[in-house]
């Protein structure tokens, strides 16, 4: 069994795969300060409330845009799972596709996974639009190399700033409100959320579009991803599970 190792910015998802079939998953906070033991004690606790063992897991793959997390997990992998973990990024793995920036090291491991699954998914050339920690849009060739894209703030982020910043405007959740114009404090904050998203949103996938000079199909991710694709129709395809499945797509090329 291949445990698939997602570390984000704000959660870590651990999840099981029996060939290339999900068999469960579990979240737990990121942090870069949590040992080999604790990941492995709280992971063991976790599986086995699912009838699931450590000794199960035969491989692991880790795809991580924290830096900090990763030598920890490292170590939790060859106590706990007696394995040297396949980490994206790596010189000896090989994604499958070219970075075609101008330096490959500064794109994501998150950017270039979903990438790598959008492309074996849903073919090419698209754009993955990510609801993650930031929102970013990312570019994929019609031969599945990584083009290029945008990052902005992600939507959490940018309420979280301007509960921060405006001592009279509450911490709210992100909804989709009935009308543009709000009547209430409540009502403006979600318009301009919701409604300014998904207008950053049309309007960069526009720009996108006329730049490359094609007609660029969009996937969606993140836990956002599907309330945002009810307010356009922009958004052809959401896939919640899109890092997981490249994960699971870059270890079989490297298996």
């Amino acid at each position: 069994m291949l445990l698939a190792i997602d570390v984000g910015n704000t959660n870590i998802t651990f999840a099981a795969f029996s060939g290339k079939s999900l068999v469960n998953e579990w979240r737990i906070a990121t942090s870069s300060t949590r040992t080999a033991e604790e990941y492995g004690v709280w992971l063991s606790n976790a599986m086995s409330l699912d009838g699931l063992k450590l000794k199960d897991i035969n491989y692991v793959i880790i795809g991580t845009v924290v830096p900090g997390a990763l030598f920890n997990l490292k170590g939790m992998c060859e106590r706990y799972f007696g394995c040297k973990p396949m980490v994206i990024g790596e010189p000896d793995v090989d994604l499958g596709m070219v970075p075609q920036i101008d330096n490959p090291k500064e794109a994501g491991a998150d950017r270039l996974v979903d990438s790598v699954a959008a492309h074996s998914k849903y073919g090419g050339p698209l754009i993955v639009l990510d609801f993650g920690t930031a929102t970013t849009l990312d570019v994929v060739d019609g031969e599945g190399n990584y083009a290029g894209g945008i990052i902005a703030p992600g939507v959490n982020l940018s309420l979280d700033a301007l509960h921060a910043a405006a001592a009279k405007l509450p911490r709210i959740a992100v909804e989709a409100p009935e009308h543009v114009i709000g009547k209430s404090t409540l009502e403006c904050m979600q318009s301009g959320i919701y409604w300014g998203y998904i207008s950053m949103i049309e309007g960069l996938i526009k720009r996108i579009r006329a730049e490359y000079g094609e007609e660029l199909q969009t996937v969606a991710t993140g836990g956002l991803a599907s309330l945002f694709a009810k307010g356009t129709d922009m958004i052809d395809h959401i896939d919640t599970d899109l890092t997981l499945t490249g994960l699971v797509e870059i270890f079989n090329r490297n298996k």
